[in-house]
């Protein structure tokens, strides 16, 4: 296998809490995600797993604790991390065609030639023949495959996703698997919320139960994937 051209990023969270007001979204988490691992999240609504995301992600700052970022290798520099993430809202704008979304963020990133970045992205998720619509016409499935295409832009080494399936037709969610499975296998770090036993649930390494805004089971530490994620559903 080719080795990737990124330094695979592990995370750690040591004692993070967030609150808002006298509310605890998260309540004293610490967890190591290895650089390459698969992780699912579940559990309840409310139970603090968007909040865990948007923390990864760096949009929303902890109220106590730290996050840290590794690599792979002790000797190599860690990197100013950028995750691509996949928020509930698509992030997207209506008024823009899915081209001109995706060539919008690609030239806030930065992203090495954009067209053709943009050009590769939009048949990967299926939308080439649409790439001159609106995205105010799309469905919610295809608002979510420009989601997926705009958080995959700078080909990122870490991926956040929070309910990544939303929207999707079964076909749409397989394609997503197959997505996520090549992303995996390439070395990236990824985290993702998911309700239930499914597809791309079967792709995870590792999976991880919150409730009440801390973590309750961990693969990691004897628990199983099942009985992980069918407890999110009850």
């Amino acid at each position: 296998m080719t080795p990737p051209a990124f330094a695979p990023i592990g995370l750690r969270f040591e004692d993070i809490d967030k609150r808002y007001g006298g509310i605890y979204a998260l309540r004293r988490v610490s967890l190591t995600i290895g650089p390459g691992e698969c992780v699912v999240f579940a559990g309840r609504n409310g139970s603090g797993k968007t909040t865990f995301l948007r923390i990864a992600a760096q949009l929303v700052r902890p109220s106590a604790g730290k996050l840290s970022f590794s690599c792979a290798s002790p000797n190599e520099e860690t990197p100013a991390i950028r995750a691509g993430f996949v928020a509930h809202a698509t992030m997207v704008y209506d008024e823009l065609t899915a081209e001109e979304n995706l060539l919008l963020f690609s030239r806030l990133q930065g992203t090495p030639k954009p067209e053709n970045r943009v050009a590769a992205l939009l048949e990967e998720v299926g939308l080439s023949e649409r790439r001159a619509s609106l995205v105010r016409t799309f469905s919610r499935g295809m608002r979510q495959r420009v989601a997926i295409a705009r958080a995959l832009l700078h080909e990122p080494a870490v991926i956040l996703m929070d309910e990544p399936a939303t929207g999707l037709d079964p076909q749409g969610v397989s394609w997503l698997a197959e997505t996520l499975r090549r992303l995996r296998d390439s070395g990236r770090t990824i985290l993702m919320s998911l309700h239930g036993e499914s597809e791309i649930a079967s792709l995870g390494t590792r999976a991880i139960r919150l409730d009440g805004g801390s973590v309750v089971a961990d693969t990691r530490t004897g628990a199983t994937f099942r009985s992980i994620l069918t407890f999110a559903d009850v």
